[in-house]
């Protein structure tokens, strides 16, 4: 690796003054991402506006031996974009242009620090719909997204990420420039290498352009809240659904922590009593929706629910939207450091995920709260806890080890939605086995021989 001074000198040649940051103090909101208790600092950050500039800072850093790590808002929950030792931080916010939207096609393409809002946006704009909604999809880019695989509320019914990526440009580690996919909605010619990049977490190379596919807007919506007495029935109830071969746009779960925690931040009249709460949402023809939000909120109350309320007016159903996005900023607000976790089961084993949570946490002496994608199996606990109480912390490592481990038991997995990163690669063994892992270091070494792009993560 050369020396400090000599990669800054390089840096220089590449960008112009205002792109790069070296300064201790202008550093420090880059040294970590939206994943608590790890930091790291960069050498330093420089900010990229063309491909060409991505280009040539990969090809030198291949060549002269120092190390890059990508990123965008920094919205990461797995340390996917904390920067490794002595690395340059690549930041690629201010390559944020739509370039197109393709009404006769239904795509969309835009450069990789475009933010998933406006993407969506764009897409409303058009009269068209881009279903993938991660929570933090007013400040994080379409290329991390892309990176990291996103998920979101609307996953059960639309998919993630990948579902809607048709083609990719990618910086390759050498610095050469690809772009794989087109605008083809059928295309098997070769290896598929752009569902390679999908979800690489900047491993393999660095995403610089998307091209979306857009859907048509569905006509019709409605919104129901399910208030549960026990957690399991909430559970049970999401099962009976799936099993009744209604797959609704969206359906969420709030345990009682987060009910009280989300009513403390937005004050909107959630029952603080309720063990658990589910949020539905069904949309499409208006009248298949009439029918799939009846037979929803029938289930609910076969299965314990005390009640079903039914949005009236849009503006309700905004407010209970976001009652489910604001769970995670509002657990936040109760303790100085919040873990949000991400394990996720097969739907039929929800009842069981649910229940064991509790009683780790118990177990633990912890404060867990629980919300997630109960529709698609996915579950985020989260811990609220102090990262300087180190014997509370070690409490919740053990914690994390029993939860991941049941996942695993259960049929399922470490991440559904916020990748490997630093946070879960010492799960990744336990989850995928022995040969997996080395066909991905294999893939790796392929692409990156010498280690250049975000190294250290997904694996050693």
């Amino acid at each position: 690796m050369p020396a400090p001074a000599e990669t800054l000198q390089t840096l220089a040649r590449l960008f112009p003054p205002d792109s790069i940051l070296t300064a201790v103090e202008d550093l420090i909101p880059y040294s970590f991402d939206g994943t608590a208790a790890i930091q790291q600092m960069p050498l330093a950050v420089v900010f990229a506006k063309t491909t060409g500039q991505v280009s040539d800072a990969v090809r030198l850093a291949n060549e002269q031996g120092w190390t890059i790590v990508t990123r965008g808002s920094g919205t990461g929950l797995s340390g996917g974009s904390v920067p490794s030792e002595g690395c340059v931080v690549l930041c690629l916010s201010q390559m944020n242009r739509i370039l197109e939207v393709d009404t006769k096609n239904l795509t969309l393409t835009a450069e990789a620090g475009t933010i998933t809002l406006a993407v969506a946006e764009a897409a409303e704009k058009a009269g068209l719909f881009y279903p993938p909604d991660p929570g933090s999809m007013k400040i994080s880019t379409i290329g991390g997204n892309v990176a990291e695989n996103s998920g979101g509320l609307r996953g059960l019914k639309y998919g993630v990420t990948r579902d809607y990526v048709m083609g990719l440009e990618v910086v390759l580690p050498s610095g050469e420039v690809i772009f794989t996919g087109n605008k083809c909605v059928k295309d098997v010619a070769g290896y598929s290498l752009r569902d390679l990049f999908i979800g690489s977490e900047g491993t393999l190379g660095i995403i610089t352009k998307v091209l979306i596919a857009l859907i048509p807007k569905p006509p019709a919506r409605k919104t129901l809240l399910a208030i549960f007495d026990r957690m399991e029935d909430a559970a049970h109830a999401v099962s009976a659904i799936i099993e009744a071969k209604i797959i609704p746009c969206t359906l969420e779960f709030l345990d009682r922590v987060t009910i009280n925690c989300v009513e403390d931040y937005v004050k909107m009249g959630l029952p603080r009593e309720a063990a658990a709460v589910l949020l539905m949402e069904s949309d499409g023809h208006p009248v298949a929706v009439e029918e799939e939000a009846a037979r929803m909120a029938e289930i609910c109350k076969l299965l314990g629910a005390r009640e079903v309320k039914v949005a009236q007016t849009e503006a309700e159903a905004l407010s209970l939207a976001t009652a489910r996005r604001a769970a995670f900023s509002s657990l936040a607000r109760l303790a100085p450091t919040t873990i949000l976790e991400d394990a996720t089961v097969p739907r039929s084993e929800l009842a069981r995920m649910v229940k064991r949570i509790q009683e780790v946490a118990e177990k633990y002496q912890l404060k867990v709260g629980t919300f997630g994608h109960m529709g698609d199996g996915n579950l985020h606990p989260t811990f609220l806890t102090n990262e300087k109480n180190k014997e509370e912390m070690h409490r919740v490592e053990q914690a994390m080890v029993e939860i991941f481990d049941y996942a695993v038991e259960l049929g399922g997995t470490i991440t559904g939605e916020h990748g490997v990163g630093l946070a879960k690669k010492a799960f990744l063994k336990k989850a995928i086995g022995d040969l997996n892992l080395e066909v991905m270091k294999r893939i790796k070494k392929s692409f990156d021989p010498n280690g250049v792009l975000n190294p250290g993560k997904i694996f050693d």
